[in-house]
């Protein structure tokens, strides 16, 4: 009887302990869910009741809105790109910022600053360094005789100017692979050396497998993140218009316009459903094929 009310008295302050989360899950999170759930088969415009109208706002969105293959082109166009892109340059950057030599600090310092910038902020210094007429990148450009592009002006440029600026602030992601690459064990390099593997090969064969955990979880993240591109399309174009010929027109911004804008808040949580499944569809293949790719120290998947 002692051991059985010990038992439920831990049970019951385990309980008491994550109370304040699970509270705070179904308050800010599960019930705003449902809502939107419930919500994404209604006629909602914030200020009147909601009028059940079945799957019509899904119905409309993949056959009336064409604004809505727009946005989702755009969206993918942005992830195919920057989500490899964000990896690579982020790896790269890493193993150039683990070598030993003096000022190495300085240099890491440099790189993680841009990660730690307001959003806002960033957003217009990009627009200025992206002028057509007096922004710097074209006028280095210029210098070497290179006519540069209208960048934000131009339909062909907005994203490649977007995945560009996104780029530049990848010290936070370069920070995690350094930590992880500054615990590969240094004996396995000595060792590798030893039998003749010249950098490339200890780069493939010991560095890459023991950093797979950490581009898994790169990957994951910033597919996700990706999906969510909102702030920069909406600060960096007219009153979020979605730029020239609808370029920065990304799934986010649409919706936001939809809710916000027209005022067809119904629509918009149909919408936002349809991204959850996108997203979890993904999620769940990257979780399927990471047993194929990603090593985990002693075997583990």
């Amino acid at each position: 009887m002692n051991r059985l009310s010990l038992r439920r008295r831990e049970t019951l302050w385990g309980w008491l302990f994550i109370s304040p989360f699970i509270i705070g899950f179904c308050l800010f999170m599960l019930g705003p869910m449902l809502f939107s759930l419930i919500g994404s088969f209604t006629n909602y415009n914030i200020t009147s009741r909601m009028d059940f109208i079945g799957l019509n706002n899904y119905k409309q969105m993949f056959t009336a809105d064409k604004l809505f293959w727009t946005s989702l082109l755009n969206t993918l166009y942005y992830v195919v790109f920057i989500v490899p892109l964000t990896a690579l340059g982020a790896v790269l950057m890493a193993v150039l910022l683990n070598q030993k030599i003096k000022g190495m600090k300085v240099y890491r310092t440099i790189f993680y600053l841009p990660a730690v910038l307001s959003g806002v902020a960033v957003y217009i210094l990009w627009m200025q360094l992206l002028s057509p007429s007096t922004g710097l990148i074209n006028t280095v450009l210029n210098w070497f005789h290179i006519e540069g592009p209208s960048w934000l002006f131009d339909p062909e440029w907005t994203k490649p100017a977007l995945i560009m600026m996104r780029l530049w602030s990848i010290g936070g992601t370069m920070l995690l692979y350094l930590a992880t690459l500054q615990n590969v064990p240094a004996q396995l390099y000595e060792s590798a050396e030893l039998d003749g593997a010249n950098a490339w090969k200890r780069f493939r064969h010991i560095t890459l497998p023991l950093i797979t955990p950490i581009i898994f979880f790169d990957v994951v993240t910033t597919t996700i993140g990706a999906f969510q591109i909102f702030q920069e399309a909406y600060v960096m174009t007219e009153n979020g218009t979605g730029g020239p010929a609808n370029s920065l027109l990304f799934y986010n911004l649409h919706m936001w316009n939809k809710a916000f804008v027209g005022f067809d808040m119904g629509y918009a949580m149909a919408m936002s459903w349809i991204l959850f499944f996108i997203v979890f569809v993904l999620t769940v293949i990257n979780l399927k094929l990471a047993p194929r790719w990603v090593h985990y120290e002693g075997g583990r998947q």
